[in-house]
């Protein structure tokens, strides 16, 4: 039974990577020059030319982005619904991206782009979302015994305030710094500085094999916190372990792309309505699922009104509150 369990998972596995391939060279293939899968093999191993050019500085580092950015959305939406056991808890809730926002807000309005250049906004994204972090620590984290109602009240009121100060702003600054304000804010995998795109890359493959090490306290954690501590689990510190990494993750993820929503709660729910409810095979099926969204997402962005490009938020925000309202019929009846 167990064996064939494990066969079932790695099926899994293998039908959403083969999914992912065949998104990313959708991805390679189309834009203002489309190439065939031939075109794009030949492209890549003569590296010369325009199309190298495009396909290397332009569509791949986006690419990789996306990926990154998508899964790491999707298992911080996971890990945020296992350990409140909320299914309507998504990364964005708890206040990070409102902080994020801020930062970038505050960077544009005090025109402080120069003092770092391109990673400017980043920085200052990241800065934020590390303040409402420990702002949400020293309130709600830091007492030996956590109330998971506080926290998530607590992270709701933060995002609110946020969302408050940034309005003030936008209403008080001028229309240039308005534009880019709004701009940031729906989103976007179009970063040319490809540092970044290697952090946030790396941190969401660490974030990956780190959350999975947990698998088994948030399978735990799904009996209610007092049977997991009667399974020895160390529900305290798990909480706080696994809260503040998929903060971290959502900060970064935030900081370069900018606020790209519902991927944190939607790819949750879908993928756990495939595959089951346990973490060993949800962490990993979730990333993947957050992948290939986004990445599906960003081509639907670059072609609707090609040669111009919408921003990625509105797109991942139509899709996934018609699949949530769909899903969410379908599962009332």
């Amino acid at each position: 039974m167990m064996r064939k369990k494990y066969l079932n998972w790695i099926n899994i596995v293998l039908i959403l990577l083969t999914i992912l391939l065949a998104v990313i060279f959708l991805a390679l293939s189309l834009g203002e020059i489309n190439f065939s899968f031939s075109q794009i093999i030949n492209i890549l191993t003569k590296k010369e030319g325009i199309e190298y050019s495009i396909l290397l500085n332009i569509r791949i580092p986006r690419i990789v982005l996306g990926a990154a950015v998508g899964g790491s959305l999707s298992i911080s939406g996971l890990v945020l619904q296992g350990i409140y056991r909320n299914p309507l808890v998504e990364p964005y809730t708890l206040g990070i991206s409102g902080g994020a926002a801020l930062g970038v807000s505050l960077a544009i309005v005090f025109n402080i782009q120069q003092v770092f250049q391109g990673i400017t906004l980043p920085i200052f994204g990241i800065l934020g979302s590390v303040a409402m972090i420990i702002i949400l620590y020293f309130i709600s984290l830091r007492k030996q015994n956590i109330n998971i109602n506080t926290v998530l009240l607590t992270g709701v009121m933060i995002s609110f305030m946020t969302s408050s100060i940034i309005m003030f702003i936008m209403a008080t600054t001028t229309s240039e710094n308005l534009q880019s304000i709004v701009f940031w804010t729906m989103g976007s995998l179009e970063e040319p500085n490809i540092f970044l795109i290697k952090i946030v890359f790396f941190a969401s493959l660490m974030g990956l094999l780190f959350i999975y090490f947990f698998a088994g306290h948030l399978n735990a954690l799904r009996l209610g916190e007092s049977n997991a501590k009667h399974l020895g689990i160390d529900t305290t510190t798990t909480i706080k372990i696994l809260f503040v990494f998929a903060s971290v993750m959502t900060g970064i993820s935030v900081s370069v792309a900018g606020i790209i929503g519902f991927v944190g709660l939607i790819i949750p729910h879908l993928v756990r309505y495939f595959v089951g409810s346990d973490f060993r095979i949800l962490i990993i099926s979730s990333f993947l699922g957050g992948a290939i969204f986004l990445l599906l997402s960003d081509i639907l962005a670059r072609m609707i009104i090609a040669p111009n490009e919408l921003p990625i938020g509105v797109i991942t925000g139509i899709i996934g509150g018609v699949i949530f309202i769909i899903a969410l019929t379908k599962s009332s009846k």
